[in-house]
């Protein structure tokens, strides 16, 4: 049998390699190439060089969405994945309904981001309304109105990963710390969380990943607004990076190339990272 499949192993992979590289691979290079390039279709593309890379990284919405999405992750990384730890932590704990809670908990993962911007919306507005604001009204407003959001949607998600870690820790060692007298924490840190590890890992990635990549929220909640005045000109208070690469595409057909580039870096950027979150992490992970 196996020499067979051997074989004829290519005609099954072939197909599913042929869209990968027709949907990925190719748009990816057509992109970097574009990124040094004047266009409005692909047809058109004339060759610039640096010059929109050197446009992009002089552009003073980009370097403040930059900082704001950094900000944004670290804040999001943090919250989320204490909140939905100790989530997980307490219904792995054999108290009743805890499989509900456990569904109650993921439903909002459910909900487009698109949808859930709008809803968050109307409540935010309906709150501040009772002092005589509104969410748009304050970067400080919108940027931890996208932290709700996203930490509402995205908590129930990290707990399954997280009840799925806290049920992969070896039961022979938790008995052992049990008979070595160890306390509930100290069973905690030096038995359970070694253990999730891996859960960790996945955990971090998502939300790190997650949280550089924001858009639809971005884009529903507050689409980058309020609109504060600088020396390069104007930025938008909250907008993440990839709304601002969605904002620099339709300016006009002069800046496409320089959207390009942006997206680009933005990849890059996200590339490194995601990269030296998973080498530090799963440097720390137990070997069972």
């Amino acid at each position: 049998m196996r020499r067979p499949i051997q074989r004829w192993c290519w005609l099954f992979i072939l197909p599913t390699f042929a869209a990968f590289c027709i949907g990925f691979v190719w748009p990816f290079i057509q992109g970097i190439y574009l990124s040094f390039c004047k266009f409005n279709t692909p047809r058109d593309a004339t060759w610039q060089g640096i010059s929109n890379y050197w446009k992009a990284l002089s552009d003073a919405s980009f370097v403040h969405a930059f900082w704001n999405t950094a900000a944004f992750a670290v804040v999001s990384i943090i919250l989320t994945n204490l909140i939905a730890f100790f989530i997980a932590f307490a219904l792995t704990q054999k108290m009743r309904g805890a499989n509900l809670y456990r569904t109650v908990f993921f439903m909002p993962n459910l909900i487009g981001g698109v949808v859930l911007g709008y809803i968050w919306s109307m409540i935010f507005d309906g709150i501040l309304k009772q002092y005589n604001t509104y969410l748009t009204a304050n970067s400080t407003y919108g940027f931890w109105g996208l932290i709700i959001l996203v930490a509402w949607q995205q908590i129930g998600y990290l707990m399954i990963i997280y009840i799925a870690g806290f049920q992969a820790v070896p039961e022979d060692m938790m008995e052992a710390a049990k008979i070595d007298g160890a306390n509930g924490f100290q069973t905690l840190f030096r038995v359970t969380i070694p253990n999730m590890m891996p859960s960790i890992t996945i955990c971090t990635f998502l939300t790190l990943t997650n949280g550089f990549k924001l858009f639809d929220q971005n884009l529903a909640l507050t689409a980058g607004d309020p609109t504060i005045m600088v020396e390069g000109g104007k930025i938008k208070a909250t907008e993440m990076l990839a709304l601002n690469i969605y904002n620099t595409y339709n300016i006009n057909v002069n800046w496409h190339g320089v959207a390009q580039a942006k997206a680009v870096i933005f990849f890059l950027l996200v590339a490194v990272l995601a990269i030296a979150q998973l080498t530090a992490t799963r440097s720390k992970e137990v070997q069972q």
